[in-house]
């Protein structure tokens, strides 16, 4: 009778902690397809911001999606408008709170637009830190819109200050929403996404700089990784309002490939993945809401697939 009621007893037990989810007989295997060794650290592009209006995202659906696969996913804090060693440092005082608290050796950089640049500064100055560099849509050669802006508006105009006038007072209204960095210049940011800009931020910082006018460069440099991507297209869905902004700055790549404000070639840096998604800047991360065109690639499902390459690399 003892030995019957000490059976019963361990029975209850396990049904108690099946019904509390402890315990399930079959389990099922857990997704680890973007579980990488390091942490990845989003970190945003011009005007971006981590997350507004308290559920808006910047990365959208992206953070969900590495997550769900494992990956350990932060998403960085910089300034909207502002020089790439302004943004870097921000992101550098950032990462060093995250390993202090968390013990993290090195973070995988993913960096869309701007945001490429700013992970570059990073990698060549702490290179501590990082163990990898995405960029997407990242104009490491600078932007054709850039260029036509600093001619159209140059500096000392009219036309550039209150231009300049009108991008701080928007970086600070997503910076007020966003709860982000309230470093803003206005001047710094385009000066630094010309052709003239970005060409003496190679000249300071060449890691995985392409050999050719449109090639690769290094995969691997001082033991960062560097990898890139980016789209070529422009008006992708009649439903997405930023597509008329986005064709709009087409115009100034006189029907070379680009996504509406970065040329297909200068988006190249380290291991090329891809240069002609069929996104635009925007679609690059699933943004508006995810509308895109109806065959492209899903953003969301590329950016698992290089986490999950860089858990094969050990990283």
């Amino acid at each position: 009778m003892r030995r019957f009621a000490v059976v019963s007893r361990l029975l209850l037990a396990v049904a108690l902690l099946g019904g509390a989810g402890l315990w399930s007989a079959p389990a099922r295997a857990t997704d680890t397809y973007t579980q990488t060794r390091y942490p990845i650290v989003l970190v945003h592009g011009l005007f971006g911001f981590d997350q507004i209006f308290g559920s808006v995202d910047y990365w959208y659906g992206i953070t969900k999606g590495l997550r769900a696969g494992g990956a350990t996913v932060y998403v960085a804090s910089v300034s909207q408008l502002g020089s790439d060693i302004t943004r870097g440092n921000q992101l550098i005082t950032q990462l060093d709170n995250l390993r202090a608290v968390y013990g993290y050796r090195k973070f995988n950089l993913i960096g869309h637009s701007q945001g490429g640049l700013t992970i570059r500064y990073v990698a060549a100055v702490r290179p501590d830190l990082v163990a990898s560099v995405t960029s997407t849509g990242t104009p490491h050669r600078g932007s054709a819109v850039a260029d036509g802006i600093a001619v159209l508006a140059p500096a000392g105009s009219v036309q550039r200050a209150l231009a300049e006038g009108f991008a701080t007072a928007l970086a600070d209204l997503i910076s007020s929403f966003s709860g982000g960095q309230s470093s803003q210049n206005a001047t710094d940011a385009l000066v630094q996404l010309t052709s003239a800009g970005t060409a003496q931020f190679n000249a300071q910082f060449p890691a995985g700089a392409p050999t050719s006018a449109c090639g690769s460069g290094a995969a691997s440099v001082n033991g960062i990784r560097y990898f890139s991507y980016g789209g070529t297209g422009v008006l992708t869905n009649g439903f997405d309002a930023s597509d008329a902004l986005l064709g709009a700055g087409s115009l100034f790549f006189f029907g070379s490939a680009n996504d509406g404000l970065v040329g297909r070639c200068s988006s190249h840096w380290g291991t090329v993945i891809r240069d002609n998604y069929g996104w635009n800047h925007l679609d690059e991360v699933n943004q508006l809401f995810g509308l895109r065109g109806l065959f492209s690639a899903d953003p969301v499902a590329v950016y698992r697939s290089q986490a999950n390459r860089l858990k094969g690399l050990g990283l």
